[in-house]
């Protein structure tokens, strides 16, 4: 079980990315949250395992109408007894 906060960068707000995420999330059972930043950008915390996490982002990058341009990861504790994963405003 491992937790990373991801920041993405491109054509990500306007284009349903953070539903697409919660949704993606929630038939992965991973659990976190996503939201939109100022500059146009988008950071997600997402928890799970390793290889799950993985498989998420790639479909993100499958996704019609979302642009990756940038996408980078930084490591983070685990949220012990999180459940949900959510779209944050």
């Amino acid at each position: 079980m491992i937790r990373r906060e991801y920041h993405f960068q491109g054509r990500v707000q306007g284009v349903g990315f953070r539903y697409r995420c919660y949704n993606i999330a929630h038939q992965l059972h991973l659990t976190g949250f996503v939201k939109n930043e100022y500059d146009y950008s988008v950071t997600a915390e997402i928890q799970g395992e390793e290889a799950v996490i993985e498989k998420m982002i790639e479909r993100l990058f499958q996704e019609p109408f979302i642009q990756i341009d940038h996408i980078s990861y930084k490591p983070l504790d685990v949220i012990k007894n999180e459940n949900t994963f959510e779209v944050r405003y």
